[in-house]
């Protein structure tokens, strides 16, 4: 309890020193938001140093909820674009390719190779040799298209 009551803005400054170097170490911009949070209440200790601890720990944690509520909505909003939208959706990336059928399609239901692996498909029966495109994924299984020889 001694270290509340005398709590200091330095000390809330170095709070927010460790916080930041946790958010270095930790994805999703968390931390940070705590940090600016222990950066203001040490701002507002340097102001007025009579504030009791009790005070300062509501500051704290209003604060960093209000801040980290903020920024997940903001984010929901405007969400984060990348030049490689498919990267961690191996299934995604082979939308819009076309192979060659090694084996038939039968019920719905058949394999191909897709560059070092095989890949279950689903899709209208066709035989062997028959070209498809992949037009979506559905868990771990391509969603193909026959296509028609022009």
């Amino acid at each position: 309890m001694e270290l509340f009551e005398s709590a200091t803005y330095w000390q809330w400054w170095v709070l927010a020193v460790i916080l930041i170097v946790l958010e270095v170490f930790s994805p999703g911009a968390f931390f940070l938001w705590m940090a600016i949070s222990a950066g203001i209440v040490g701002l507002v200790m340097l102001l007025m140093p009579e504030l009791g601890w009790e005070i300062q720990i509501l500051v704290f944690a209003l604060f960093s909820v209000i801040s980290i509520v903020a920024w997940r909505l903001y984010l929901l909003k405007h969400p984060t674009e990348s030049d490689q939208p498919r990267l961690n959706r191996r299934g995604e990336q082979y939308i819009d390719r076309i192979f060659t059928l090694s084996e038939p399609v039968v019920n719905g239901q058949g394999k191909i190779k897709v560059d070092d692996s095989i890949w279950k498909i689903r899709g209208d029966d066709c035989p062997a040799g028959s070209r498809v495109k992949v037009v979506g994924v559905d868990g771990v299984v391509l969603l193909v298209m026959v296509l028609q020889d022009s």
